[in-house]
C-alpha cells in the first residue's frame, strides 16, 4: 500500500464527541466497537425493526442505481453482518468478487454465517488493499463510525481504480423538518426501547441510542459532498429517497 494522501484541510470528524456515550474523540472507536461486538447476534433483528422491513430492498435498489455490475471487484466497508455484501456477491456473480471489511470481529462472524466469502477486520481510514485495486466501494450507514471523513475519503480514492464508483448510504434527518420530528420520536425513543425489550440486551439498546445521537449530530450533506470533492472525487452527488434516505455517489476520475 502506498501512503494515503493527506487531506487538504483539518480533520473532519463526522460528528463531535457525544456526551453520554464518550467524552473524548480518542475514546470513540473503543466505545463503538464494544457496542457492536455486544449487539452482533441481535443486530439483524434490530435492523429489521428499525427499517420496518424495508432495509434490504432499499440497499439493493441503491446498489443497482449506482452501477454494481457482473464481474466487478467490490469493497464493502463497515459491512456489519454482511447484508450489503451478500447482495453484492449475487450482483457481481462468479466472475466478480466482494471483500467485506469491518472493525468488529463479532459482526464479521455473523457475516461469515450469512455466506460472505472474503472478510477482513479493518477500518475505513486504513484499508488493507493496494492502490487502484477495486471497481466499486460501498459504505452502508457506517459513515458516522469513521474517525475522520478526510482520511476515509482519501483512502477510498486511493484504492478505487480510475473510473471506479463510491456509494455511501446514510439517513439524513435534517433534510425535512417534518421527517426530523418523526425520526426523532421513532429512532431516539421507540427503537431503543423496543430493542431493550425484544433482545434483553442493554448494550444493544445503547447502540440504538447512539445511532440516533450520531445521526442527529452528523455533519450536513453539503460538507460530505465538499469533502469528497476535496479528496479528488468527481461527479459527487446526493440522491434523496422518501425525504430521509441519502445515497451519496462519486467517481474517481480516469
Amino acid at each position: 500500500m502506498s501512503k494515503t494522501r493527506r487531506p487538504p484541510e483539518t480533520a473532519l470528524p463526522p460528528h463531535p464527541p457525544l456526551r453520554g456515550h464518550y467524552e473524548l474523540p480518542e475514546q470513540r472507536q473503543a466505545y463503538v466497537s464494544r457496542l457492536f461486538d455486544a449487539s452482533a447476534r441481535s443486530y439483524d433483528r434490530i435492523n429489521h425493526l428499525m427499517s420496518l422491513g424495508t432495509g434490504e430492498r432499499y440497499r439493493l435498489q441503491a446498489l443497482a442505481r449506482a452501477g454494481v455490475a457482473t464481474g466487478q471487484r467490490v469493497l464493502d466497508i463497515g459491512c456489519g453482518t454482511g447484508v450489503m455484501a451478500h447482495q453484492e456477491q449475487a450482483m457481481v456473480g462468479p466472475r466478480g468478487s466482494v471483500l467485506a471489511i469491518d472493525p468488529s470481529l463479532a459482526m464479521l462472524q455473523v457475516a461469515r454465517g450469512r455466506g460472505i466469502r472474503q472478510l477482513v477486520a479493518g477500518r475505513a481510514e486504513r484499508i488493507p488493499l493496494t492502490d487502484c485495486s477495486v471497481d466499486f466501494i460501498s459504505l452502508g450507514h457506517a459513515l458516522r463510525h469513521t474517525a475522520d471523513l478526510n482520511d476515509a475519503f482519501a483512502e477510498f480514492h486511493r484504492v478505487l481504480r480510475p473510473g471506479g464508483i463510491l456509494l455511501i448510504l446514510e439517513v439524513l434527518p435534517h433534510v425535512n423538518p417534518w421527517a426530523y420530528r418523526i425520526l426523532q420520536l421513532y429512532l431516539k425513543y421507540l427503537v431503543p426501547f423496543a430493542t431493550r425489550l425484544l433482545t434483553a440486551n442493554r448494550k444493544a439498546g445503547k447502540l440504538m441510542s447512539f445511532y440516533w445521537d450520531s445521526l442527529d449530530q452528523c455533519v450536513p450533506p453539503e460538507r460530505i459532498l465538499g469533502a469528497l470533492r476535496a479528496q479528488g472525487f468527481a461527479d459527487a452527488e446526493l440522491h434523496i429517497q422518501n425525504g430521509v434516505f441519502g445515497d451519496f455517489r462519486a467517481v474517481r476520475p480516469g
